[in-house]
């Protein structure tokens, strides 16, 4: 079947806000051949991530939408634009198999339409892009509500965030340091012909020059190492594990964090991580299973008590849900599926996490609270809110060589060739 076709399937429930990419693209990998994965998996992610601008091309060049049942070529069309502005592609190759694939979709009827718009995007491309240029949403390539947020919250870094945003980011390892050291590691890269570098700010954490393929990795599958980026790594230094202490991981799905915490500490007395989907919760079991580590992997609500005993814990990682702002290279088409009335509610149930998990700490316990978004109203307000309600909490300012202090916990914003955008907050439970 036509790789375009396939991906255009994909793309258009995404683009209709029906599903992920991460829901979508599984699906659509498995239709298509071992060797044409790699190039369905780069027209789904680039076209998401160029999208904003995509659609403004789009419709300036459209004479009236598609209907809502012709999502899928309302996503041809952006895909052929990828390719024809983005990939190496030859332009008649491109705009051949995009047009072809009408057919593959049972849409005859549009093989003149998608013809005739890729290529007068062809022709008339520089005109194109000097009539949209002053258009925050193509200069940019971003949603207006994304854009204006960022300026007012991050004035000196907001243009900075989002042109990393528009780039693909680097693949990074986390070192199992209870089979390995760092060091060793890199050179077993080396010898595998791999490039790599230790990265600055994590321990446990190399870079790859080029992504590859994990099980070209050295001992994979035998857990030497893991797929993790370097500014998710930083949470289990932040949680100070001792032996013999009690360790809950709330919303701990996909596990890699809950791996690292059992990978640093060995010796830990209970681990119990939580997560209230159970496809999300499979995902863990199998992160520890090739890693070889045990944990209590409990299905349930972390804004809920009714699956706790009531035994306390030493340490606490909070990993709540957010908008996943911060790694919006990673998943382009979260500033899609995003909007800003979701930042309200997702910052109410942060709050519900965390004033919950609260109650399981013990009087001089730690807790990190954490989240993969760059937007204060998620970040440091969550905390703030919290610190006026809580009055046996403590907030432990982070003194680090990374990201940025904030009145509560650290801002980091995502990096070329580097990290992604993340924020801590380490608070301390008074002693009775």
């Amino acid at each position: 079947m036509n790789i375009r076709a396939i991906a255009a399937r994909a793309l258009g429930p995404v683009i209709g806000r029906k599903e992920s990419l991460n829901t979508a693209l599984p699906r659509a990998l498995q239709q298509c051949q071992e060797s044409d994965r790699a190039l369905l998996q780069q027209i789904c992610y680039g076209t998401m991530r160029f999208l904003p601008r995509l659609s403004c091309l789009a419709n300036q060049l459209l004479k009236k939408p598609f209907k809502p049942q012709d999502q899928d070529l309302y996503a041809l069309v952006l895909l052929g634009f990828y390719q024809l502005l983005e990939m190496r592609v030859p332009a008649h190759a491109a705009i051949s198999e995009t047009v072809e694939a009408a057919s593959q979709l049972n849409k005859e009827w549009a093989k003149g339409l998608l013809n005739a718009l890729l290529r007068n995007l062809q022709r008339e491309q520089g005109a194109l892009f000097e009539q949209l240029s002053e258009q925050p949403e193509f200069h940019y390539n971003h949603p207006q509500w994304m854009i204006a947020k960022l300026q007012h919250n991050w004035p000196d870094h907001w243009q900075a965030v989002l042109e990393q945003n528009s780039q693909q980011p680097p693949m990074t390892l986390r070192v199992n340091q209870q089979k390995t050291s760092r060091d060793n590691y890199l050179q077993q890269l080396r010898d595998a012909g791999i490039a790599a570098s230790a990265t600055l700010y994590s321990t446990t954490a190399i870079q790859l020059d080029s992504p590859v393929d994990v099980n070209l990795l050295p001992g994979f599958a035998y857990g030497f190492a893991s797929v993790q980026d370097e500014a998710a790594q930083l949470s289990a230094g932040l949680l100070d594990l001792q032996p013999g202490q009690r360790v809950l991981d709330a919303c701990a799905a996909p596990g890699g964090k809950l791996c690292h915490i059992l990978e640093h500490q060995p010796d830990l007395s209970h681990v119990t991580a939580i997560e209230l989907e159970p496809n999300r919760a499979e995902r863990i079991e199998e992160n520890l299973s090739r890693l070889n580590l045990s944990a209590e992997v409990i299905i349930a609500d972390a804004a809920s008590r009714t699956w706790w005993d009531g035994a306390e814990y030493d340490r606490i990682l909070v990993d709540a849900p957010c908008s996943a702002a911060g790694v919006i290279r990673r998943n382009p088409d979260i500033k899609h599926l995003r909007q800003n009335e979701d930042i309200k509610p997702l910052a109410e149930l942060q709050l519900a996490i965390l004033d919950n998990c609260w109650q399981m700490l013990k009087p001089g316990g730690r807790l990190v609270y954490a989240t993969c978004s760059v937007f204060p109203q998620e970040n440091e307000r969550v905390i703030e809110r919290f610190l006026k309600t809580q009055t046996d909490a403590r907030h432990l300012p982070i003194e680090a060589n990374w990201g940025i202090e904030r009145p509560y916990g650290r801002q980091l914003f995502p990096q070329p060739q580097g990290h992604d955008g993340f924020y801590y907050a380490v608070l301390l439970k008074d002693q009775n």
